[in-house]
C-alpha cells in the first residue's frame, strides 16, 4: 500500500510555494531596495553591509527562482535555512515569538521556514522537478560502485 500516494505533488507545492516568498522578497531588493537592505543589516552591526546585503538579495530572487524550478534544492534550501537561522538570533529572537499579535515580528514565521526546508532537504525535490529529471548518482562504498535503482 502506497502510504504517500500525492507525494511528488506535496513536494511540489512545498518548492513553488517557498520559492514564491524568497522571489517575493528578493526581487524587490534586486529592483532598488538593496540599499536599504545594507543600511539594515549595517544596524545589526554586521560587517560589510554592502556584501551581504548582494547576497541576501541575490539568494532570495535567485534561490527562490531554483526552488521553483526544483534545480538544486538541497543546497538551495540548506542556505535558505542559514539565513532564516540568522535572521532569528539577529532579530527575531530579541522580540519574541509571535509574527503577529503580542511580541510583533517575532520567530515564528523563520521557524515554520526552516521546517519547510528542511523536509526538502530531507525528501528531496522530488520528481517535478529539474533536479528529478536527472539520472541518481552512482554511490561508492567499498570502493564498489552501484546506483540507488540497482539497490546499494
Amino acid at each position: 500500500m502506497d502510504r504517500a500516494p500525492n507525494r511528488e505533488l506535496g513536494l511540489a507545492i512545498l518548492r513553488v510555494v517557498l520559492g514564491v516568498v524568497y522571489v517575493t522578497h528578493g526581487l524587490p531588493k534586486l529592483m532598488g531596495g538593496h540599499a536599504a537592505t545594507a543600511g539594515f543589516l549595517g544596524q545589526l552591526g554586521l560587517p560589510i553591509p554592502v556584501l551581504f546585503a548582494w547576497i541576501v538579495t541575490l539568494l532570495e530572487t535567485f534561490g527562490g527562482l531554483a526552488l521553483i524550478a526544483g534545480y538544486l534544492v538541497r543546497p538551495v534550501a540548506l542556505l535558505f535555512m542559514v539565513e532564516m537561522l540568522v535572521g532569528i538570533i539577529l532579530v527575531h529572537a530579541k522580540v519574541g515569538w509571535y509574527v503577529i499579535g503580542p511580541g510583533t515580528g517575532g520567530a515564528e514565521f523563520n521557524t515554520v521556514l526552516i521546517a519547510a526546508l528542511l523536509a526538502l532537504v530531507l525528501a528531496g525535490p522530488g520528481l517535478a522537478s529539474v533536479d528529478g529529471r536527472r539520472p541518481p548518482e552512482p554511490v561508492t562504498i567499498g570502493g564498489e560502485r552501484a546506483s540507488v535503482e540497482e539497490g546499494v
